[in-house]
């Protein structure tokens, strides 16, 4: 792909001619970009003289404080989908935009009173080591493995369609390269610094972005004397009034009832969020992270908000649709209308910090499926050594590595937050039921959460490729056999009801006389981690 040209435009706002840089290469990016990979890469170092073993590499020696956790669970969470992708389906749909903002705020309380206490007192490493606690070990963690690597891979997409258009859009650079690059880069401080490196690069990340969008938000706000309404009012006048109710990007009731559910539910099921609870020392401070983690969260998502209505009136919907058609840039075509060259090359950094250490994050989860989960409880029966562990890590991170790379050039032109929204559909079919049943059930069954999780993965996989996204935008379709875009409303519920269901047909006494254990894990648990040996064998 060539190196697009200088494009020229008249600015909505004002009646200006707008010009852009991107395209060209940005020099303050550049050097914010090699900066903060450099310090990246200076905490990985760091990192990687501490990173001996599994319990290192997984869970950062569980030393990780209240609001460090708080900062790198925000950090995670504020993805590329929710600056870029957001921002931009806010500026191209108007108020449906606000759908991803709220379904993944609200997904936070079932987090902090569900899951945040039962996780740390009851797993080790992943979300499998609760649903498995009582269960028979290989049959839970292959089905949680298929599970999680579906929405580790799901989500990598957003993350590297995001990349690859910010680097191809400030280096100059072909899509495909760009992706490439970040993958290697990705991959550095993954395979060496493991948790603890991933950990301060989202905690840096955080501070970063927040500073990021407050200021842009701002930069918005002064074209309109700092007043919210008069920038609404005027995306109003603009582009019609229905810029500012719903039906603009999801018309149908039920699809938005579908999305909402999965944003909602889906967050509770995020292998690489569940996994920064086993990070912290014990259980409280886990509720603590969650606290810090939502108010990080909520604010951020507030000046999204702005900064998605700032681009639509300011900048324009076809200007930004001429550049990105899926949006993705309205938040950097933003940053240079208002700021100039300097201020796009500033934010385009922290965008690129952004997607960077959400990657990281990712690909440490999913590598954590593939080794922990697969390799040490099924393959090794629990046998394997923390050396031997930590190189299984390392190979799964490659692998995945190379996965991410090939799914963000295959992918090419979808808006990022639209695909983090099937990552939550996944996520809370094919994982969150089985965890929700498995802490809080009696008569819960290794063949329940089994069929449950195979269930959830295989239904909402399935109902995607039937949607609209893959047989018309994707394939290029007349029609799509599933009419929704989001497979929630139907994947969640039926992953739950089979669930319940079999595990009712085939009871298991073994599992039930387990749970006065897990009961009381998780309300005494003392913050000591569980041992691979705490689980029941196969």
């Amino acid at each position: 792909m060539g190196q697009p040209a200088l494009r020229q435009w008249r600015g909505c706002a004002a009646g200006a001619v707008v010009t852009s840089s991107l395209g060209e290469p940005n020099l303050i990016a550049i050097a914010g970009f090699f900066i903060f990979i450099v310090l990246s890469l200076g905490i990985t170092y760091l990192a990687a003289r501490r990173t001996h073993n599994a319990e290192h590499f997984y869970a950062a020696g569980r030393s990780i404080t209240g609001l460090q956790n708080g900062l790198a669970l925000a950090g995670d969470y504020m993805s590329a989908a929710s600056f870029l992708g957001i921002a931009g389906l806010v500026a191209l749909s108007g108020f449906d935009g606000l759908i991803y903002s709220i379904g993944f705020l609200v997904g936070w309380p079932i987090v902090m009173f569900l899951i945040a206490e039962p996780l740390r007192n009851l797993g080790r490493f992943t979300f499998s080591d609760v649903v498995a606690f009582r269960l028979r070990q290989a049959p839970v963690r292959v089905a949680a493995a298929v599970g999680s690597l579906a929405v580790v891979a799901f989500y990598l997409i957003a993350q590297m369609v995001g990349a690859g258009k910010l680097i191809q859009m400030l280096f100059g650079l072909p899509y495909e390269l760009a992706v490439i690059i970040v993958g290697t880069v990705m991959l550095a401080y993954v395979l060496f610094g493991g948790m603890l490196a991933t950990t301060w690069v989202q905690i840096i990340k955080s501070v970063l972005l927040l500073v990021g969008a407050f200021l842009l938000a701002g930069l918005a706000l002064a074209q309109f004397n700092f007043n919210p309404l008069a920038l609404f009012q005027a995306a109003s006048d603009q582009y019609g009034s229905g810029v500012l109710g719903p039906g603009g990007f999801v018309s149908d009731p039920v699809d938005a009832v579908s999305l909402g559910m999965a944003l909602m539910l889906g967050t509770a099921g995020l292998p690489h969020i569940l996994m920064r609870f086993y990070t912290v020392p014990d259980a409280r401070t886990a509720r603590t992270s969650v606290s810090y983690a939502t108010a990080i969260i909520g604010v951020f998502y507030l000046l999204t908000f702005i900064l998605g209505f700032g681009a639509m009136v300011i900048v324009g919907q076809e200007q930004i649709r001429e550049v990105d058609a899926g949006g993705n840039m309205a938040a950097l075509l933003l940053a240079e209308t208002v700021g100039g060259p300097g201020f796009l090359g500033f934010i385009s950094a922290v965008a690129f910090a952004t997607i960077l250490a959400v990657v990281a994050g990712l690909t440490l989860a999913g590598a954590a499926a593939l080794s922990h989960d697969l390799w040490v409880h099924v393959i090794r029966s629990g046998q394997a050594s923390d050396q031997e562990q930590l190189r299984v890590a390392r190979v799964a991170s490659a692998l995945l590595g190379v996965l991410a790379i090939v799914l963000g050039i295959a992918f090419e032109g979808q808006n990022v937050a639209y695909m983090v929204g099937l990552a939550f559909a996944i996520a809370a079919s094919a994982n969150f039921p089985a965890l929700l049943l498995s802490i809080f059930w009696r008569g819960f069954t290794t063949r329940g959460a089994q069929a449950s999780m195979l269930t959830g993965t295989v239904s909402s996989l399935l109902l995607i490729y039937l949607s609209p996204t893959i047989q018309i935008d994707v394939l290029g379709n007349a029609a799509a056999v599933f009419p929704l875009r989001n497979p929630g409303i139907v994947s969640i519920p039926l992953a739950f009801v089979v669930a319940v269901v079999v595990a009712m047909v085939w009871p298991e006494p073994e599992a039930a006389s387990g749970f006065s254990e897990l009961e009381r894990r998780v309300h005494l648990g003392g913050g000591k981690p569980v041992a691979d040996d705490d689980f029941r064998n196969s």
